[in-house]
């Protein structure tokens, strides 16, 4: 059977190199996902938490729970993320289902076909993804150029949209005046600034950065009306399965976004909600954080000595000081990894190709290599079998 014309957008993305580093293979080191590590799963304490959170409190964790989420937990994610010149209340936070949500209800709620987003490049896959039903027009920019203005970036625009803390998939951090000027052109221009947070917990050296949403606050009065729409999960600081995720945004936005979400559906789970308001008031994240920073920084140390060891030759990086991800360019523009992805599956490891971080497709010579989920002589191991496949293409041998 023929697909339907309006499936091309979607079948085009997805091919055998996108969806081979996704299957389970025997042997592989995948190196491709932005996957925690199991072993950092509070698993005995989010059992207890689970139990308590049924016997204690039935009807809100097995019924329906309302549409902007349970309103203690609101509560606390705002007394969580406010600070003294944010000032948040329930009314300024939205509980999505898990962060990829509030990326989807985003689109629904500001985008139509052909309208402008300015993204910072290399762009988070998901955020590409969940926009690409709306066909809107990508503005990237580099936070690194030095010739940056933000106002001319964000003027005319539908929204800006930034991973300022280890960017996925570079893992950078973006600096303070940056962030303070992009907040600045947000009030500016009156564009909508998105700051998309799931990584900023995860900083192995260094002091935390502010967050754009309070620079923002900063410059108003009152309860927070500005132009920052400030996005995170647990995904990564708990685990992954409770998919609980928050937007932090004006009144209005979460309102429109809660609409949107009433279509899509109806509610997060009022379980999965339980149990991440009683773990964030028993400090679970504070306790668990020192323990996952150092297995992580171990891992991230792992990986880029075996890189310097086997691919220097060939790629530059950087290490990045938190998140999940080192991203490595081929020094000969010409390398494309593309063609590198099913030479290294087939040599067992994975990897994510540069390309589909690009919203053109065109950034081929580029590839993001996960740290967090092997340990360290896996991470060693898959650098070796990488390194041959690159050593074979370089040499015209595949």
């Amino acid at each position: 059977m023929t697909p339907h014309p309006a499936f091309a957008p979607w079948l085009a993305t997805t091919n055998d190199i996108t969806a081979g580093f996704l299957s389970a293979r025997p042997g592989l080191v995948n190196m491709a996902g932005g996957l925690p590590a199991p072993e950092t799963f509070p698993v005995e304490e989010l059992a207890g938490i689970a139990a308590a959170t049924i016997r204690e409190t039935p009807e809100a964790a097995l019924g329906y729970s309302p549409v902007a989420g349970l309103p203690d937990l609101r509560d606390l994610l705002a007394e969580r993320f406010g600070t003294g010149a944010l000032r948040l209340t329930r009314d300024n936070v939205l509980v999505t289902t898990a962060g990829m949500q509030g990326l989807d209800l985003l689109g629904k709620v500001l985008l139509q076909p052909g309208q402008v987003v300015a993204v910072q490049a290399p762009t988070y896959l998901g955020a590409l993804d969940a926009w690409r039903p709306h066909a809107p027009a990508y503005r990237p920019f580099a936070p690194g150029d030095n010739a940056l203005d933000p106002e001319t970036l964000l003027a005319g625009a539908q929204f800006g949209y930034m991973v300022p803390n280890f960017s996925n998939p570079t893992g950078r951090l973006v600096g303070t005046a940056l962030r303070q000027r992009m907040a600045e052109a947000a009030h500016a221009t009156g564009t909508w600034l998105v700051e998309d947070d799931p990584y900023g917990g995860l900083q192995y050296e260094g002091a935390p950065m502010p967050r754009m949403i309070a620079l923002s606050g900063a410059m108003g009065q009152g309860t927070y009306d500005g132009p920052v729409v400030y996005m995170g999960t647990l995904s990564k600081e708990i685990v992954p399965g409770l998919r609980i995720g928050w937007v932090i945004a004006a009144p209005a936005m979460i309102r429109a976004m809660a609409a949107a979400k009433q279509g899509s559906d109806m509610c997060t789970s009022g379980l999965t909600q339980g149990i991440a308001l009683r773990a964030l008031r028993a400090g679970l994240v504070e306790r668990i954080r020192p323990a996952v920073i150092a297995l992580y920084r171990a891992r991230r140390d792992a990986l880029c000595a075996a890189m310097a060891d086997h691919l220097a030759q060939w790629f530059d990086w950087e290490v990045p000081v938190g998140g999940m991800f080192v991203w490595a360019v081929a020094r000969d523009p010409a390398f494309d990894t593309d063609r590198l992805l099913p030479l290294a599956l087939r040599a067992g490891v994975g990897f994510t190709p540069g390309s589909v971080f690009d919203s053109t497709g065109e950034n081929r010579r580029a590839m993001r290599i996960n740290f967090t989920l092997n340990p360290p002589d896996r991470l060693a191991e898959g650098v070796r079998r990488l390194a041959g496949c690159v050593r074979d293409m370089a040499a015209g041998r595949a």
